[in-house]
C-alpha cells in the first residue's frame, strides 16, 4: 500500500502551488500527494510539465481528485449540462496526463454539493450518468487513467451513498478502469459497519481515503482503525490510502467543507505536520499488523 495525504490539509483554496506540497509530504513520510484537479485546469503544459517532473525527481506519486461545479453535472436531466460536463471532464483527463497522473476519485459522476432545493429523480439522474460515465472511461482509458467513483455522506450527495450503491454502479458501467472509492468519514454516516463495507466492496476498490468522524487526522477521533486494516488485509487491498483531513476554518475549502470552528487548536504549520507525521505512523501500525 502506497500512503498519501490531500494538500487541502493546509490550505483555504482549491487552487494552490501543489509544487511546494511535495517536497513536504515526502519529507513526512508519505507516497503520494493528491491535489485538485479543479487546481490543475488553468495550469498551463509548462506549468503541469515541472509539476510533473518534481513529483518524480522525489519519488512521490500525484493523485487527483473533484467535486464537479453544478454546470458540469454529469447526472443532469439537461443534455447541454451534461455534455458540457463530459466537456470539461475531458479536459480535466488531458491535464491529468501532462501532470503524470493516472487516477482521479470524487464526485465525478454527479456534481457537488447537491442542491437539494431541486427535485431529485434519483433513477434518471443514475441512467443519465452512467451514460456519461461510460464515455468518459472510455476517454481516460487512451490515457490509462482511472475514474474512481465515491460514496458520499446523505447531506453531499443521493446518487451514491454506500459501497452497495458504488459497486452495483461499478458493476453497470463494467469498465476496467473505473472503480470504487471510499472514504471513511462518509462510510462512518452512511456504513452498518465500515469495516464489512471495505469487505464487501473488495477487489471493486480502487482507493481509500482516510478521515476521522470529524475530519480530523486518523488516530484523534473513535473510528475502529484496527477493523479498518484487517478489513484491507483481508481484501488484500495494495493500492493508495490517502489521508483526507479538513481542521482549519476559512477560505472555499472551508466553506464548501463546512469547517465552522477551528479543529486544529490553532496549530502552526509546524505543529499540522507533526500531527500528520504521527498519524501516518498511527496508520500504519494498525494497517500493517500481522496480528
Amino acid at each position: 500500500m502506497k500512503y498519501g495525504v490531500y494538500f487541502a490539509y493546509w490550505e483555504d483554496s482549491w487552487e494552490a502551488d501543489f509544487e511546494k506540497y511535495i517536497e513536504k509530504v515526502k519529507a513526512l513520510g508519505f507516497d503520494v500527494l493528491e491535489v485538485a484537479a479543479l487546481g490543475l485546469v488553468n495550469l498551463s503544459d509548462d506549468e503541469l510539465a515541472r509539476l510533473r517532473n518534481l513529483a518524480e525527481q522525489h519519488n512521490v506519486i500525484l493523485t487527483a481528485g473533484i467535486g464537479l461545479p453544478k454546470e458540469y453535472d454529469l447526472s443532469s436531466s439537461d443534455e447541454k449540462t451534461r455534455q458540457n460536463g463530459i466537456d470539461f471532464m475531458k479536459k480535466v483527463l488531458d491535464k491529468l496526463h501532462m501532470a503524470g497522473i493516472d487516477r482521479i476519485g470524487g464526485t465525478i459522476y454527479s456534481y457537488w454539493p447537491v442542491d437539494y432545493n431541486e427535485d431529485i429523480d434519483k433513477p434518471q439522474a443514475l441512467k443519465h450518468s452512467m451514460t456519461s460515465l461510460r464515455i468518459l472511461a472510455d476517454y481516460a482509458l487512451k490515457y490509462d487513467i482511472t475514474l474512481l467513483i465515491e460514496t458520499l455522506n446523505r447531506f453531499e450527495q443521493f446518487l451514491l451513498n454506500d459501497a452497495k450503491e458504488a459497486v452495483a454502479y461499478v458493476k453497470e458501467i463494467n469498465k476496467s478502469n473505473v472503480k470504487v472509492m471510499l472514504d471513511t468519514f462518509h462510510m462512518n454516516i452512511e456504513e452498518d459497519n465500515i469495516a464489512d463495507a471495505i469487505r464487501y466492496t473488495g477487489t471493486y476498490l480502487g482507493h481509500l481515503h482516510i478521515g476521522e468522524a470529524n475530519r480530523k487526522v486518523p488516530g484523534h477521533g473513535s473510528l475502529p482503525w484496527t477493523e479498518i486494516g484487517q478489513a484491507l488485509r483481508d481484501i488484500n487491498y495494495d493500492q493508495y490510502i490517502v489521508m483526507e483531513p479538513f481542521v482549519k476554518t476559512g477560505g472555499q475549502v472551508g466553506k464548501d467543507i463546512k469547517v465552522w470552528r477551528d479543529l486544529s487548536n490553532n496549530a502552526t504549520e509546524a505543529q499540522l505536520d507533526e500531527d500528520l507525521q504521527q498519524s501516518l505512523n498511527f496508520v500504519k501500525a494498525r494497517f500493517l499488523s500481522t496480528q
